[in-house]
């Protein structure tokens, strides 16, 4: 009943010159389970990086989960181009909906990628509370939660440990939802996280600037195992029939 820990490298950090090579390379040489794409429009966040076309090149070369973390605003008009680029997951951030220039809700978004056939993920940043997503049903909704360790829009910034806190809210009510962290995480902050109940590890720097890139991709993997395990099964049991009672009122309300 534990949880899968999934590793998934921020290719932010790779050498994008060399990016058809890193991606193959950090899946089938290093034992990464997931790529993490990093895309920023220089409005949401200051940072410019990549978009669709970018994603779409990338299929032609990798069979790999694409796992694209979308740092833009009106993340709506994405979902189709994402969609044809070959995007298997679909995180955008709660901040970017439902507010003045872009009224529709989050969870309009979530139905939107579904409908187009993508997994679902929805992320908070530093400041936001994680009830936001308690109190509205997002949390219920979507395939996984990405918690930010960092103020979205560079790399290489240090770890937030305060926000971890939020992490082990989300897995006391929701025991197997993919909970995934951004910002910081390395062998130095991974048990931290793991501790807390992230499952889904994205690691930018620590990874790709290591000499031994696999050895720190197992460290991050057999922590976040080692801490999934000690869930004890009755508390997932009452914690899933927690999280379907709550799901139950909710939609009849």
């Amino acid at each position: 009943m534990s949880l899968k820990a999934i590793i998934a490298p921020s290719m932010l950090s790779s050498d994008f010159a060399q990016l058809a090579k890193e991606a193959n390379e950090i899946v089938a040489v290093n034992g990464a389970d997931w790529l993490h794409m990093d895309v920023m429009d220089g409005h949401f966040v200051n940072n410019l990086t990549l978009g669709a076309p970018v994603i779409q090149c990338l299929r032609k070369h990798t069979p790999a989960f694409l796992d694209c973390h979308l740092m833009v605003e009106r993340p709506q008009d994405y979902i189709t181009p994402f969609k044809n680029a070959g995007a298997n997951l679909f995180t955008f951030h709660y901040e970017a909906t439902g507010i003045p220039g872009n009224p529709i809700t989050p969870m309009e978004v979530v139905q939107q990628v579904k409908q187009a056939g993508m997994f679902c993920g929805i992320s908070i940043r530093p400041p936001t509370p994680v009830d936001v997503l308690l109190d509205s049903g997002l949390a219920a909704a979507v395939d996984m939660v990405l918690i930010m360790t960092v103020n979205p829009g560079w790399g290489g910034q240090s770890f937030m440990g305060e926000m971890m806190s939020k992490v082990h809210t989300l897995r006391e009510r929701y025991p197997h939802l993919l909970i995934q962290v951004d910002g910081g995480l390395g062998p130095d902050t991974i048990d931290t996280a793991a501790r807390a109940g992230a499952n889904v590890i994205v690691a930018g720097s620590s990874v790709f600037k290591a000499a031994d890139r696999k050895g720190v991709i197992e460290t991050l993997r057999t922590a976040v195992a080692a801490h999934a395990a000690a869930i004890p099964h009755e508390a997932i049991v009452q914690a899933t029939l927690r999280g379907k009672e709550q799901t139950h009122v909710a939609a009849h309300h």
